[in-house]
């Protein structure tokens, strides 16, 4: 005999309905009061002689969101960036969950070595470094840093930057002219496409990943200029798409065509690669890539920037002619103990488990949101970008996250075109497999509940339209 429903089950049924019942009405409310729609950049060019009073439009659409409980910026974390976290949004509400959102692979930040090692340098240099690094900013620890990371990128000189933005737009107005040329990838770093808006006029944009654009684009320039130089500018590991480029193809290209390379390694730089050494090192160029440059606030613990080279005089011409590195107050004592410890780990066989670590996380993540029928771009690498596509639909998925304590970044324009929004997750070592067992469906119902809701929303105030007009 087959069992009868019980009425707990039809209750169960009923409440899930009551519930999407409420949360369509309330995303209606929502589409009413315009927090879901727009995006920045309808914001990102005011007109008007007032250059203050015109970005009032932004604080109202901003006012509009966060009155929806909308506005995934501006979060604060209370202490260390742990797998379980305590965060704040902006207007102060306060939650615990599981964090995907704060950027410390290899959980170094709260490494016990790394904490006794920035507060040994805390005790003997003080905490700042008081002077550009062209000047007396340099300390011991800076300069063993610099070695330090060159062992780990295998090329000889380094400069130092203050943050890794710093590097990435001083590495490329110090290097290119005006009258030289820039090829760039076209979902390459804001750092990187700021810097070449601020070198020259002459950028041309490949295709993402594209080489065989990157040789028409070369092979254009070279049939109208020889005279000039040529950067082509791309990254060890794109994180909003969490896919990397052939370095090996681009590398040859550029020798054939007098072209300089420089490759942004700030994500996958001590996380992946054999020893630590990115992408880079996967694809066998360590100590053959012009120009690697990348960024100490992913996987070191810290803030912070640098450029590597084989060349002596590109590394002079840096510290003279990168703005970042001669007018910004050098990495502190701290700062560069802290990045220096965490290389030790990093190239050890500590390192080797903490990366393994990382990955088993992110190849079970991904395995369970496929599960769930979800989209999870690019390779497994300590970013699982999960597509969403509408803004809509995001913001709300970043919204209902947030009220359920799972913690993920919620990206959309400027950091990623218009239309293709994303959940952008971050995984650390010291996750577990109980707390990603316990995200992962979370994740999936809650995308399937929001598009359901927004269709919901979205069909009724077609029909209340219709009923008006009749």
């Amino acid at each position: 005999m087959y069992a009868q429903p019980t009425h707990p089950a039809s209750d169960d049924v009923d409440s899930e309905i009551a519930a999407a019942d409420a949360l369509a009405r309330q995303v209606e409310t929502m589409l009413a009061n315009g927090s879901l729609d727009g995006t920045a950049a309808q914001f990102a060019q005011p007109r008007g002689a007032d250059l203050l009073r015109r970005t009032a439009a932004v604080e109202a659409w901003h006012d509009a969101r966060s009155n929806d409980g909308l506005w995934q910026y501006a979060r604060s974390l209370e202490g260390a960036p742990y797998p379980i976290a305590s965060i704040r949004d902006e207007a102060g509400t306060a939650a615990r969950g599981i964090n995907f959102a704060s950027q410390d692979y290899l959980s170094l930040a709260s490494h016990p070595q790394v904490a006794d090692a920035a507060a040994r340098a805390l005790r003997e240099a003080g905490p700042h470094s008081a002077g550009s690094a062209v000047l007396l900013g340099n300390t011991r620890y800076s300069l063993a840093l610099e070695q330090a990371i060159a062992g780990l990128v295998a090329t000889e000189h380094v400069a130092l930057f203050p943050t890794g933005w710093g590097a990435a737009f001083g590495a490329i107005t110090a290097l290119v002219q005006a009258q030289d040329h820039i090829v760039i990838d076209q979902f390459a770093h804001a750092s990187l496409r700021q810097g070449a808006n601020a070198a020259t006029s002459n950028i041309s944009i490949n295709r993402h990943l594209d080489v065989a654009h990157v040789r028409q684009l070369l092979g254009a320039i070279r049939a109208r200029d020889t005279e000039h130089g040529i950067m082509v500018v791309t990254e060890g590991l794109f994180s909003m798409d969490s896919d990397t480029p052939d370095l090996a193809a681009l590398q040859a290209l550029c020798h054939e065509y007098g072209a300089t390379l420089l490759v942004d390694v700030a994500h996958d730089l001590g996380a992946m690669g054999p020893g630590g050494g990115g992408c880079i090192a996967s694809q066998g160029m360590l100590g053959k890539i012009d120009l690697v440059m990348g960024a100490f606030s992913k996987s070191f613990g810290s803030n912070g920037g640098f450029v590597a080279t084989a060349s002596r005089s590109v590394k002079r011409h840096l510290q003279l002619f990168a703005g970042p590195h001669m007018f910004s107050n050098a990495l502190s004592p701290v700062q560069a103990a802290t990045i220096g410890e965490c290389i030790q780990i990093i190239r050890s066989e500590e390192g080797d488990t903490l990366r393994a670590d990382l990955m088993r996380n992110v190849e079970g993540l991904r395995s369970l949101l496929a599960a769930e029928g979800l989209t999870c771009m690019g390779i497994a690498s300590p970013i699982v970008p999960v597509l969403i596509g509408g803004e809509k639909a995001s913001r709300l998925v970043g919204k209902l996250l947030f009220e359920q304590s799972v913690f993920v970044n919620q990206v959309e324009f400027p950091g990623v075109p218009i239309g293709a929004s994303r959940l952008r997750l971050q995984l650390m070592s010291n996750h577990n497999m109980q707390q990603i067992k316990r995200a992962a469906p979370v994740i999936g119902q809650t995308v399937a509940r929001a598009r359901a809701a927004l269709a919901a929303a979205e069909a009724r105030r077609r029909d209340h339209g219709a009923n008006t007009a009749d």
